[in-house]
């Protein structure tokens, strides 16, 4: 592994969560509340999607996927009240009879008695939700992606500069605490320091935050412990934040031949997620405070269309060409740059 490397740490997904880890994380969000079951809280949830039984309580099982959430919406509730005493206990006997993480009923709706003995008889949670089943199932498939997203640590610090989040990574004592700490007395918030827990969302997008242990304190070489939110307010911190530059932070080498023009963009790729990276050579006295300012305002430029490396370039070529079929000599690039005046 290269030294360019080395803060990447491994790449994991969650290979279960338990229904009270999912609860306690969720409740809130999904509008649920326990009914029966509380011995089961410590079973397995394997499964990120979620399953409505509907043709496994009229007694088909070939497809039925017993080992996701199982919900009971108004379809499933309005079957089982069309049903006699005896078909509704021997409908709901019969997914009981596989291994369920949990039940829940949407909607606000009364669950049947006999699916509330069943639950607490057989250790099964069984929730309510005031949710509508459209609204549950948005929200729950939601929630078990960011369970089950696939995440990695990195050893970096994460900074949202002018809405941009930066990951500025490097070797240790490189001085990465400290161009994030000076970003932060310059109005930016941090997001994380030292351990930046970065997660892989849907549509290819990463999240980055702090570790929990650390949370948004800095270790600054020399001074010790700092609780960035203490000394700099509320304003100062972000819990989550999008990844989309890398800033790495290289020592000079007079041999190196680094990037003058921005031509070649670069990107890595981080949870198989492609981000800009952009390698920036330090020394005593450089500003890299404000090159990381830049950094993210030119990306906000990129964003909207404008390349400014690109425009130069072609500016240069067209005066070039001008000059080769026997024009007046140019005055520089600068002097045929779009939105500069002199055009």
């Amino acid at each position: 592994m290269s030294d360019r490397d080395k803060h990447l740490g491994e790449q994991h997904r969650s290979t279960g969560i338990t229904i009270r880890e999912f609860y306690d994380n969720n409740r809130e969000r999904l509008v649920v509340e326990l009914l029966a079951g509380e011995e089961g809280m410590s079973r397995l949830l394997t499964s990120a999607n979620i399953h409505r039984p509907s043709l496994a309580l009229a007694g088909i099982l070939d497809l039925y996927t017993f080992d996701r959430i199982q919900v009971l919406g108004n379809t499933e509730l309005l079957y089982l009240a069309k049903l006699s005493g005896e078909e509704r206990r021997s409908a709901l006997d019969t997914i009981f009879q596989f291994d369920l993480p949990c039940v829940v009923v949407s909607g606000g709706k009364e669950p049947p008695q006999h699916l509330v003995k069943l639950a607490e008889t057989n250790g099964v949670p069984l929730f309510a939700s005031s949710l509508s089943t459209a609204r549950l199932f948005h929200q729950a498939i939601a929630c078990l992606d960011e369970a089950f997203a696939m995440r990695t640590q990195v050893h970096a610090s994460l900074v949202d500069v002018y809405g941009v989040g930066l990951l500025i990574t490097g070797r240790s004592g490189i001085g990465k605490s400290e161009i994030a700490l000076d970003l932060v007395e310059r109005g930016h918030r941090l997001v994380a320091d030292d351990v930046v827990t970065v997660t892989r969302w849907a549509k290819g997008m990463l999240i980055g935050s702090a570790n929990p242990t650390l949370g948004h304190h800095m270790e600054i070489r020399g001074l010790g412990i700092i609780a960035v939110q203490r000394l700099f307010g509320i304003r100062s911190i972000r819990h989550h934040k999008r990844v989309e530059v890398e800033v790495h932070l290289e020592e000079w080498e007079e041999s190196q031949d680094y990037d003058r023009l921005g031509l070649d963009r670069r990107s890595v790729s981080l949870l198989d997620v492609e981000i800009s990276c952009v390698t920036v050579p330090i020394y005593p006295g450089k500003n890299i405070t404000v090159i990381a300012e830049v950094i993210a305002m030119d990306h906000l430029l990129q964003l909207g269309g404008v390349d400014t490396a690109q425009d130069f370039a072609q500016a240069h070529q067209r005066i070039l060409d001008s000059e080769a079929q026997g024009g007046p000599p140019g005055r520089g690039a600068a002097a045929a740059m779009p939105g500069d005046g002199n055009q």
